[in-house]
């Protein structure tokens, strides 16, 4: 059926008759038209001769065709992949739904008559249109576009490759000369389409029958299923090869690391491979050169936690500690923290496990337990290497904490992380690894402990009346008036999230400064004390009131921080658990003595 002819519009003469635009700015366009080669609706907005809603609502008037928003559109990658990727580019194109009547094209100009015909041929059905705008449907494309499709096609051609029993898998991995093989190329979309969606890991899991690829986006995993065993035989030898693995050993885990520039960025890849029933499982860990370059702004630290952190770091000797659970920052918070030290006149010296970013100046040893260069080893040789700053990557035993606390009690600043679930919990935490609460309290200057929150996306988030359990929760921190004057969000999920309704994160922060009262209490180990204490500090904003505050700004949802916060207890009822704990230590008998003996 051939397609339904378009009538000429001439956009100029169309916005001169309704009088949106002047003959002299018609003029100008069409002068900057013909020497920039741009379309002549979008110089017209750029001179500010007629606004975008203006241009989109005539335009489609006059064509008698929808206008459509793309960010509330649930798009079927399959129907999208009707149009090559190439030609929904160049035209400014994008297939929108299949009917009997044929396709639903959306396009930022369709007055392009050679685009109209192009399309249709290219289709082959009828096609109807759509207005949208370029700059949505340019970035709907980068999102529906993804590499899945060509992830696919390449997996399935190299599974071709390897079905011939001639083919040797690892001089297929290993021939470095050929850009063209299929087992490069599929790296290569793995890559691009992680960046692409901003993800942190890539999990690359072979199944019996088929190779799963999950990219972390957000904290979460999003997957895609490539079938064929083979696959993930030969992809896991590249990437092996890549950083300079041992290819022959599948038996026990190895480590390693490589750099990859992905659309003009260059990005550090941190490899980990474990031995799995079907073949060994790898995870890639993908660090953007840039975030190691990032300010506590740039993190999105509150104006008053900076102004209250940045005088703790620039101390001359001290402890300040970052807290949280994995996957919360803590690493990204003290290269920041590093970045605003790193000075000439400044030595610094890392102990890390890995080291995640390199950074100019700064002295990075890499933890190696299998020679005996621990956290430890690696702090005792750094205090005799006249530094000003040491960061110790984590705190994980009583050595450690130790030689850190000493070092900061002799004219040294230490940096370092603990897995807690917030500030207070951390001088536990530290009493529980066999620290004496004397050392805490005359080194330890300040615990900034912090949680990663989803954002709401921008483009589907709307507002909702928050449901019972949510209600039942939001009833311990905020009034029945409260939760009814306040306008909570959700996100609907769109094509730009992934239909997930979050797009992005945001921090989360709170920062205890130790004073004179709060040491006096972690000196005599009473944490009840240093419970209470805390409650009065009236700069002290706990991470479940901050997160809250995100809530109900409508940043992100009650969901989102109901989950991210679990776990965290309010002080007064931490305080009455800490009391239950001190009260069966104190009536607890000594080992091997009493019935539990015989």
């Amino acid at each position: 059926m051939a397609p339904e002819p378009r009538k000429r519009v001439r956009l100029g003469d169309l916005l001169l008759e309704k009088k949106l635009i002047s003959e002299q700015q018609l003029k100008e366009a069409l002068a900057e038209q013909r020497s920039s080669g741009r379309k002549l609706g979008r110089v017209l907005i750029d001179i500010g001769a007629v606004s975008e809603a203006d241009l989109h609502g005539t335009l489609a008037t006059a064509l008698n065709i929808p206008y459509v928003d793309l960010s509330h559109m649930a798009l079927d990658p399959k129907i999208v992949g009707k149009l090559p990727e190439t030609q929904a580019r160049r035209h400014r194109a994008l297939v929108l739904k299949e009917d009997a009547r044929g396709y639903l094209v959306g396009m930022a100009d369709p007055t392009d008559l050679f685009a109209f015909d192009e399309l249709a041929r290219l289709l082959g059905k009828p096609i109807r249109l759509a207005l949208a705008k370029e700059a949505a449907l340019l970035r709907t494309i980068d999102l529906v576009y993804r590499r899945t499709e060509e992830i696919v096609s390449l997996a399935e051609e190299l599974d071709e490759e390897l079905s011939d029993a001639d083919v040797d898998l690892q001089a297929l991995a290993a021939e470095e000369g050929s850009p063209d093989a299929p087992v490069i190329k599929l790296i290569q979309s793995m890559f691009q389409d992680a960046v692409r969606v901003a993800a942190s890991d890539i999990h690359i899991e072979p199944d019996d029958r088929c190779l799963r690829i999950r990219l972390r986006v957000d904290g979460f995993l999003q997957e895609q299923v490539i079938e064929g065993s083979r696959v993930g035989q030969a992809l896991v030898t590249r990437l092996k090869l890549m950083c300079g693995l041992d290819i022959a050993e599948k038996r026990k885990p190895q480590d390693g690391r490589f750099s990859i520039k992905v659309d003009e960025k260059w990005f550090d890849v941190r490899v980990s491979t474990m031995p799995i029933y079907h073949g060994e499982s790898v995870v890639l860990r993908l660090l953007d050169h840039s975030a190691s370059q990032k300010s506590f702004t740039d993190l999105g630290m509150p104006d008053d936690i900076i102004a209250r952190f940045t005088p703790l770091i620039e101390r001359g000797a001290g402890l300040v500690l970052v807290t949280g659970p994995t996957g919360s920052g803590k690493t990204t918070t003290l290269y920041a923290a590093l970045q605003h030290l790193n000075t000439p006149d400044t030595k610094i010296i890392t102990a890390e496990d890995p080291v995640e970013y390199r950074l100019e100046r700064i002295n990075q040893v890499q933890v190696n337990p299998k020679i005996g260069l621990t956290f430890a080893a690696i702090l005792r040789t750094a205090l005799r290497h006249d530094p000003d700053i040491v960061l110790v990557g984590e705190m994980r035993d009583q050595e450690t904490a130790e030689i850190g606390l000493r070092a900061a009690m002799t004219g040294h600043m230490v940096f370092s992380t603990l897995h807690t679930q917030d500030a207070v919990s951390t001088v536990s935490r530290l009493l529980d690894m066999g620290t004496q609460g004397y050392l805490i309290a005359s080194a330890l200057d300040g615990i900034l402990a912090q949680r990663l929150l989803r954002r709401l996306c921008d483009n589907c988030a709307h507002s909702v009346e928050p449901g019972v359990h949510q209600v039942a929760w939001l009833s311990r921190y905020l009034s029945a008036e409260q939760i009814a004057a306040t306008k909570f969000a959700e996100g609907m999920g769109c094509t730009y999230c992934n239909m997930t309704g979050y797009r992005g994160r945001i921090g989360v922060y709170e920062l205890l400064e130790i004073d004179s009262d709060i040491a006096d209490a972690i000196r005599r180990t009473d944490l009840t004390a240093l419970d209470r204490l805390v409650g009065r500090l009236t700069n002290f904003i706990p991470l479940v009131q901050r997160a809250l505050k995100f809530a109900t700004d409508g940043v992100t949802s009650v969901d989102e921080v109901m989950r991210s916060m679990s776990g965290l207890e309010e002080p007064e009822r931490r305080s009455s658990l800490v009391d239950d704990v001190l009260r069966s230590e104190a009536t607890s008998e000594p080992p091997g003595s009493g019935a539990a003996a015989a």
